[in-house]
């Protein structure tokens, strides 16, 4: 395995730490941001149509004008959920393009700061100094891993990925179709919305279920736990909105 210096040249590492790499192969879930956005658009897909449709079954509406009415918000909403995913990836990148920058001219400016800042890092982790002080002159020799050390290390940022903000937006969008199809889905075949809506809470109410349990599992969190909190918001959101629906269209 080589390892790129930064200028260029290709260093090759130490043989026993190649032999040791080869033999160990760590296995991390590295899709956490994809996951991330799928979460936030079927968890709004799931509960937002869903208490569209409570509320306006309890306002007596027929299926067909609830049908419509959903259809229009499911497509409102995944524009506008993609839209907010693709704004946030893009402002991400932005930030990162200007602390990159800013940092680029500050190793040049003021590099003995910069070099300072280094070995405060290096000395929160434990290592001497006469231990980073090898670091710290290896790096000064090398500004773009020098830049790569402070942006990560300092700023806490990683180079985000120049698609991210497309694969945002539509990966929240789609997975708010998808979440909104199911509260919906029952109107299509019960004509009468007290029926239809009988069918949603059940159907609904079950894929919440079944999605805080996958979120959970994802996320780290117990899945169980994850499931009834999950399932508990869709119920208050729909209940709210078939409770003042009753109460303003008796």
């Amino acid at each position: 395995m080589a390892a790129n210096d930064g200028r260029g040249q290709a260093r090759t590492l130490d043989p026993e730490k190649q032999t040791l790499l080869s033999q160990h192969t760590e296995k991390h879930f590295t899709a956490g941001e994809i996951v991330r956005d799928i979460i936030i658009g079927v968890s709004d897909g799931l509960t937002v149509p869903f208490a569209l449709a409570a509320g306006l079954s309890g306002a007596n509406a027929t299926s067909s004008i609830v049908l419509t009415a959903g259809i229009a918000e499911v497509a409102a909403g995944a524009i506008s959920m993609g839209l907010g995913g693709y704004l946030a990836a893009k402002s991400e990148a932005d930030h990162y393009t200007r602390e990159l920058r800013r940092e680029q001219e500050e190793v040049v400016n003021v590099p003995d700061t910069e070099a300072a800042e280094v070995a405060e890092i290096l000395a929160e982790y434990g290592v001497e100094p006469h231990e980073y002080t090898p670091v710290v002159n290896a790096l000064r020799k090398n500004p773009k891993a020098w830049v790569d050390f402070m942006m990560k290390f300092e700023l806490g940022l990683e180079k985000p990925d120049p698609r991210r903000a497309l694969h945002s937006a539509l990966t929240i969008a789609i997975a708010y179709v998808l979440g909104g199809s199911v509260p919906l889905l029952p109107y299509v075949f019960f004509p009468r919305a007290r029926e239809a809506l009988v069918a949603s809470v059940v159907v609904t109410l079950g894929a919440l279920l079944i999605f805080g349990f996958a979120k959970g599992q994802f996320t780290g969190n117990k899945p169980f736990q994850s499931a009834f909190q999950t399932a508990l918001i869709g119920a208050v959101a729909s209940a709210a909105a078939f409770g003042l629906a009753k109460a303003i269209h008796p």
